[in-house]
């Protein structure tokens, strides 16, 4: 691929949308393609997957439902969106990739890991992010951020144990793939995030070969 894969991950009200602008802006600045989107999302159909998924209402969908609705919203933001901008030289970010699923749906939900894994292998055809920032905070906090202004959504509405559970996956990603997954404390201020975020990105792009123009 010519281009960088960037994703970046967390419990709910980590920040990450806010951390991506920031990044978007740094690395356009430097001279860079940037292509930014989201999961589930980022396709016309994948959007609509998105508004299942986190519909309260759809109380009743099912573990196994839900994580092949994931899946499906995944592959067709892969083939659709993700590998033509990495063909094209772009530097990609997503709001979440694979790894949210591991953590929601494999230490969240307890579902069988090897079985999460071949679905991941089915939905992406392999692909990986080049790297992963881990925006780590309590999910307390994190909760507490993401509904301060707004309704809850199906995944927020879940207990405060299942969000635990879903940052111990998150930490466990960190722990065995640390030269992908790189995890940066969202209790800092957000500019020392941000700051944080950029040097780690800018010298994995000049590692890789991906200097600024």
């Amino acid at each position: 691929m010519k281009g960088f894969f960037i994703s970046l991950e967390g419990v709910e009200g980590s920040g990450k949308s806010t951390q991506i602008a920031l990044l978007k802006e740094h690395l356009e600045e430097r001279g860079h393609r940037v292509e930014v989107t989201r999961e589930p999302g980022g396709t016309p159909i994948s959007e609509a997957i998105r508004k299942i998924l986190l519909d309260p209402s759809n109380d009743a969908l099912h573990p196994t439902a839900e994580i092949l609705l994931y899946a499906s919203a995944r592959a067709q933001h892969v083939y659709q969106r993700i590998l033509p901008w990495l063909e094209a030289g772009a530097v990609v970010i997503s709001d979440r990739f694979f790894d949210s699923t591991t953590a929601y749906q494999g230490a969240g939900r307890g579902m069988a890991s090897v079985e999460i894994q071949r679905l991941h292998l089915l939905a992406t055809g392999g692909l990986s992010p080049n790297l992963t920032i881990l925006i780590d905070l309590p999910a307390e906090d994190g909760l507490a951020r993401a509904t301060r202004y707004r309704a809850s959504d199906r995944i927020e509405l879940e207990s405060i144990e299942f969000h635990r559970r879903v940052r111990q996956g998150y930490l466990r990603l960190a722990d065995e793939y640390p030269d992908r997954v790189r995890r940066v404390d969202g209790m800092q201020p957000l500019d020392a995030v941000a700051r944080e975020i950029a040097s780690t990105v800018d010298a994995r792009l000049d590692t890789a070969g991906h200097p600024a123009k």
